[in-house]
């Protein structure tokens, strides 16, 4: 048996930091969409983060969604923010894998590969093939698990 695998009625290690991913959601501000994101490595919590607006700035549930092609420009992404949280502690995420809510788009990919990432599961698609593209390519494995 392989410590991912259970006997029991608790969830796998998967399933149980997109649940946390899924709580961590909850703190979003956005009201088109809550995205949480929970870096991991070794089975240990490195950073969390939620889609909103920069610190000290006011967020869409405030002020309402700056739209920009049919994207909120206000807020900053859960995966970004989960980085940045922990760039600001100090707290190294080279060789982490994420967990999200959702499929990281194609600037979150990008900043996820450039951070060292090595593995991102997520539950909620996000239709984007040059974000795929580039996750594969940079060797990056991606796996999408059912609610």
């Amino acid at each position: 048996m392989t410590p991912d695998e259970h006997t029991d009625d608790r969830p796998s290690w998967d399933e149980y930091f997109l649940n946390i991913a899924e709580v961590v959601s909850t703190r979003s501000t956005c009201p088109r969409r809550s995205v949480g994101a929970v870096l991991v490595r070794d089975r240990q919590i490195l950073s969390t983060g939620y889609n909103g607006a920069p610190r000290g700035l006011p967020h869409c549930s405030e002020r309402g969604c700056l739209m920009r092609d049919a994207h909120c420009v206000r807020a900053s992404h859960a995966e970004m923010n989960a980085i940045a949280q922990a760039a600001l502690h100090g707290v190294r995420v080279e060789g982490a894998t994420l967990y999200s809510t959702d499929k990281p788009c194609l600037i979150c990919s990008k900043l996820l590969i450039n951070a060292g990432i090595e593995k991102i599961v997520f539950v909620r698609d996000y239709p984007d093939e040059i974000a795929d593209d580039i996750v594969r390519e940079a060797g990056i494995e991606s796996v999408q698990l059912q609610p």
